[in-house]
Formats: C-alpha cells, structure tokens, sequence
C-alpha cells in the first residue's frame, strides 16, 4: 500500500474534521443571527414602529453604547449572584445526591422533602428572604441555589441508582472495594446524567438572579430592567435582557466545555467525523 498522504485510501485527519465541524456551526449560528437582526432592523422601520414599542437593533446599540460601562458594572453584580449560588447548588447537590442512591433510609426521609421544597413556588417565598437576610447578596443568592438544586440532586440521583445489578455485583465479585467501584464505576456513569443536571441549573440560574433582584434590589441587571421598563426606556431594556442572555449562555457554553472535556467516551460527545473512519 502506498503512504502517499494523496492516496484514496488515506484516512482523514480526524482534528481537522472536527475543528471544521465546529468552526462551520459557529459560522452558520453567526449568519442566523445576522440575518434575524436584519430582518428586525427593515421591519421596524418598514412599518414605522416607535422605538418605545420595539427598537431597531441599531437604536439599541446606540443607546448601549452610551451606557455601556454602567450597564457592565451591573452585570458583573447578577453575573456574581450566579456563579455563587449556582456553584454552592453543585457543591450540596452532587454528595446529597450520593448518599441518597448508596442508602435507602435517606432516600425514603430526605427526598420527599426536597420534592415538597421544589414544588413551593420560589417567588412566592423571595419576598420572606429579604425580611430574613436584607436587602444584600445573601437573599439573591439563596433564590439562585434554590432553583438550581433541584434539577442538580435530581438528575444525579437518577445517575448514581442507574447503574444495573449485574455490573455492581461483577464488580465486588472481583474484590473491588466501595470506593473503587465508586471511583471507577458509579462516578463515571453517573456524569452524563449529572452534567444534563448541571446545564439545566445553569439555564436557570440568571432567571433566578433575576427574579431575586427584581423583589429588592439597588443594583444588578434585573434592577436595570425594572429602571428602564419603568422609564420607558425600551432600548435599554433590550440592550440589558441581551446582555443577561449572554450572560446565560456563557455559564451554559462553559459547562457544556467542561462536561466534553470531563467524558470524551460518551456517546453525546462523539464527534459526527466518526463517520469519516473507514477502517472497516
């Protein structure tokens, strides 16, 4: 067989495949929201629409960036008030959830209340935060814990119980101790479940900062909203609720990199180049 690279029978170069796969989905995501702006731009102004009702793009980023160093300074507020809550959500949820699927007994006692705990409406009790914590960063980071706990502890339990009888009883019947099978077997097939956890709390979590600063606040992105909606400023308003979702999409993109980089093995990390593999 010859090694010319040129040869029909070469197999291509995997890397390569795969940057160019995600290089073309970054460029077709970038040319859908160029196309949606556009079109909102030419219909605003097609059927005269007053900028208080909905601003064309451009208007929107006229007034933003006039504001922008006082809009940022408030994004870093929510953006902390995430992070913090969010990440004392996986701190609790991911042991909790351990020891419910290792022991029956917790099971039985703790998740009942954490099912009672979800279905309590958060806003409703946002207000009972404050009147316990203030007006500070406790009470906002509170709500973002609660409302991203859930999903976390859920999708973890899930996980941890999924794994069948016959792998747990092959695996002691080897010697193996619990922390090897934890280590090596449970952990491992588990994580899928918990990252789908971990990425639906991270969508959650900036509607939670959000909502939180919306009950009492004198500084954040949610309070901008409530500023600008009241003085209708609805260029602002667009310009902050863009800014939180990118905000959004950060958290959500940085744990979909960690979750790739965390099971490369998993079915839902294969990159589509595998079909490229003609070894067969």
């Amino acid at each position: 067989m010859s090694d010319n690279p040129q040869s029909p029978t070469a197999l291509p170069n995997k890397p390569s495949q795969a940057w160019a796969q995600r290089l073309k989905g970054a460029r077709q995501f970038l040319i859908s929201f160029v196309i949606l702006f556009l079109v909102w731009e030419l219909a605003v102004h097609a059927f005269d629409v007053k900028s208080y009702l909905l601003p064309a793009p451009s208007l929107i980023w006229q007034e933003f960036s006039g504001r922008w160093r006082y809009v940022l300074d408030n994004t870093w507020v929510t953006t902390s008030e995430i992070l913090v809550g969010y990440l004392i959500a996986i701190a609790v949820s991911v042991p909790l959830a351990v020891f419910v699927a290792y022991f029956p007994t917790m099971e039985r006692t703790i998740y009942p209340i954490i099912v009672f705990l979800q279905i309590v409406p958060k806003i409703a009790i946002a207000p009972l935060f404050i009147i316990w914590f203030g007006f500070g960063f406790t009470p906002k980071i509170l709500l973002v814990f609660l409302l991203s706990f859930f999903p976390i502890v859920v999708s973890s339990i899930a996980g941890f119980k999924s794994i069948d009888e016959e792998t747990m009883e092959l695996a002691k019947s080897t010697g193996a101790s619990s922390w090897m099978i934890f280590r090596k077997i449970r952990l491992p097939h588990a994580m899928p479940a918990i990252f789908t956890g971990l990425k639906v709390a991270a969508a959650l979590s900036s509607t939670a900062a959000v909502v939180a600063e919306f009950v009492a606040s004198d500084k954040g992105l949610g309070y901008l909203l409530l500023r600008y909606n009241g003085d209708i400023e609805t260029p602002m308003v667009f310009a902050t609720i863009m800014v939180l979702s990118i905000v959004g999409l950060v958290v959500y993109y940085a744990v979909e990199y960690i979750e790739k980089i965390s099971i490369p093995w998993h079915v839902s990390q294969r990159s589509d180049t595998s079909r490229f593999d003609v070894s067969s």
